[in-house]
């Protein structure tokens, strides 16, 4: 198989096939993070937590007490999506937010005990996720590495 053949250009036979749904990168995309959002729900219903409310856990158990300003950074979210969130995972006991002394402008977040602790009951979360997914461990890497790179390119 040629270099030519590898590419998309092969899927257009003709000028309309460019704008067929199944020919859209964005499409396939958003249909894969939609179904592997569906499969988090179960393995995160048990801790009252949604997929946003799990990343953004993800991303504190990283780097605990940043400010919602670089959370939102680090999570792609914007503050009318990340303050309600921010709000349930408060309610749930996860987080607190705290005015900062130097510049009350800024608001941190910092993870409670109760947010600290379900660190260790969630690291089995990602396993069942794969084993929910069918995929074997080197497919799953090779996914996650390209996906990374496009991340790169569209980000840079």
């Amino acid at each position: 198989m040629t270099y030519k053949e590898n590419t998309l250009e092969t899927n257009y036979n003709h000028e309309d096939d460019i704008l067929k749904l199944d020919n859209q990168l964005c499409f396939s995309l958003y249909v894969c993070s939609k179904e592997i959002i569906k499969k988090y729900k179960p393995l995160l219903e048990p801790f009252g937590l949604t997929y946003t409310g799990y990343i953004t856990l993800l991303a504190l158990w990283e780097k605990d007490n940043i400010t919602v300003k670089e959370l939102g950074k680090k999570l792609y979210l914007d503050s009318g999506t990340l303050t309600p969130l921010l709000k349930k995972l408060e309610s749930l006991d996860y987080v607190n937010r705290v005015r900062s002394s130097v510049d009350e402008r800024n608001v941190h977040v910092v993870l409670t005990e109760k947010g600290q602790r379900l660190k260790a009951e969630a690291v089995e979360i990602p396993k069942k996720l794969i084993c929910s997914s069918n995929l074997s461990e080197e497919s799953a890497l090779d996914i996650y590495l390209a996906l990374k790179k496009l991340m790169s390119l569209v980000d840079g």
